[in-house]
């Protein structure tokens, strides 16, 4: 219900982006080059050159958008939130259409226009969005074109779906009432609606509230009764919805209902990286590791110098970590400890001011540089540069003993940064709050998740907070 719904906003925000990006494309063309706000230098380009290239670069926009989850429902989200992640989302697609500039080698759009219509473009769309937003928020309220939804339970399921409704207030979605098992609590208040009477008032409520849309959010030891409600309702004209529950038990990570050949199947725990977007993280992973590793080859020479100069032994320090579905595999760092750093307390973690670090050692683990190899494990595809941090196989016998939730980190790839370690968890901090950001990531994974972690993991190094 609410994904229908969630579907008509996706495409009307996707209708009026191809617009804005189409007319601001023309209007750019107009105002830069035939009325000249700035002096153009070179050759001009044809109106119909001009116009082959509007396809791609509606293309570009769009597909970036998309890949950034601005079609995401936003839900409470604040319009300045919104114009930060438009903002990133636009200068990522102007980025990528001066690169197509220039390997086509169209010179005639260099310099000043793909700023002007970038700026143009970014303005526009705000404006747009902010425009539809606000509109649609002024019908919900006048009470035009909305659903009226009847919840059949009063749990803690019902609870929950009414505030779930409550929530999308943009889908306009209004409760008429709930009905109860017991029908001593006609009169009762839910989250600001009443309960209208027991479930034997099923059929005349529908009628009484108007209601075109039945939930049925019972509890399990209602479920023997749901046929003969159902039966009740089937001369009706509302449509029904069942909200199964097992969530609050059972639904532990990325769950959701899946379509099999025409049979509804409930997914209990999955990981988001199937299909396609286990290829786009894998083609950012890959691509930036290349690139990190080259630009930073002159800084991991210098350092394997150092590590050299200070002391015998490798350059290297391998040790084996667990990864994607708990299979191991061997992580690398620069050393920064002495050879025989485990020989007399077998395997601890670090600790501030651990006297087996090596002067240099000191150095690369206060700036995370000893982390830098690395970018090796992600090119292998042992690791990817956002997930959560892999451990010890020898530790984690422990941590999932005592914390239930522990080995779901392990539904997607461990990573070189993470969610939770950007607010500051890292080294001997609290395993629960981890876990809890890591889990965190996994169900809102998104490629423009993964690039926000990467912009704010420079800041989070350089406090160098729980790094020793």
């Amino acid at each position: 219900m609410l994904k229908r719904h969630s579907r008509f906003f996706k495409n009307l925000f996707l209708f009026s982006d191809v617009l804005i990006v189409s007319v601001c494309w023309f209007l750019a063309y107009f105002l830069w080059f035939q009325r000249a706000v700035l002096p153009v230098h070179g050759e001009i380009p044809l109106f119909k050159e001009h116009l082959t290239l509007w396809l791609p670069v509606v293309g570009i926009y769009t597909a970036t958008f998309f890949v950034l989850g601005l079609y995401e429902p936003k839900r409470t989200e604040s319009f300045l939130n919104e114009f930060e992640d438009l903002f990133k989302a636009s200068f990522i697609s102007i980025l990528v259409v001066i690169f197509v500039f220039h390997l086509v080698e169209e010179q005639r759009y260099a310099g000043w226009f793909p700023i002007f219509f970038w700026i143009t473009t970014v303005l526009a769309i705000f404006i747009l969005r902010l425009f539809l937003r606000e509109g649609l928020r002024v019908l919900r309220r006048k009470g035009y074109n909305l659903r009226h939804i009847l919840i059949v339970g009063t749990g803690k399921l019902a609870v929950e779906t009414a505030k779930r409704i409550h929530q999308h207030l943009e889908f306009g979605l209004e409760i008429v009432g709930f009905l109860s098992r017991n029908p001593e609590e006609t009169g009762r208040v839910i989250d600001g609606v009443k309960v209208l009477g027991s479930y034997r008032d099923i059929k005349t409520k529908i009628s009484e509230t108007k209601a075109d849309q039945v939930i049925f959010a019972l509890s399990q030891q209602e479920y023997r009764i749901l046929m003969v409600l159902l039966g009740q309702v089937d001369d009706t004209m509302a449509d029904i919805h069942i909200i199964p529950d097992i969530r609050y038990n059972f639904f532990t990570l990325y769950h959701g209902v899946e379509d099999f050949d025409g049979l509804p199947v409930i997914r209990l725990r999955g990981s988001p990286l199937e299909d396609y977007n286990k290829i786009m993280k894998r083609c950012l992973d890959f691509s930036i590791a290349l690139m990190a590793l080259i630009v930073c080859s002159p800084l991991m020479l210098l350092v394997v110098l150092l590590i050299k100069r200070e002391s015998r032994g490798p350059l290297f320090y391998r040790q084996d970590r667990m990864g994607l579905d708990g299979k191991s595999f061997q992580m690398i760092k620069f050393r920064s400890m002495r050879v025989d750093a485990e020989v007399q307390t077998g395997p601890v973690w670090a600790k501030e001011d651990d006297p087996r670090r090596t002067k240099v050692g000191q150095f690369l683990r206060r700036t995370s540089l000893d982390e830098l190899p690395q970018l090796f494990n992600v090119l292998k595809g042992d690791m990817s540069l956002v997930g959560p941090r892999p451990e010890r196989p020898v530790f984690i016998e422990n941590f999932r003993k005592k914390i239930p939730s522990y080995m779901l980190r392990h539904k997607i790839k461990a990573g070189m940064t993470g969610w939770a370690q950007i607010h500051g968890l890292r080294g001997n901090t609290s395993l629960e709050k981890r876990i809890e950001y890591d889990i965190y990531y996994i169900e809102k994974w998104s490629i423009g998740l993964d690039i926000k972690i990467l912009l704010r993991t420079i800041p989070a190094l350089l406090k160098g907070e729980g790094a020793y």
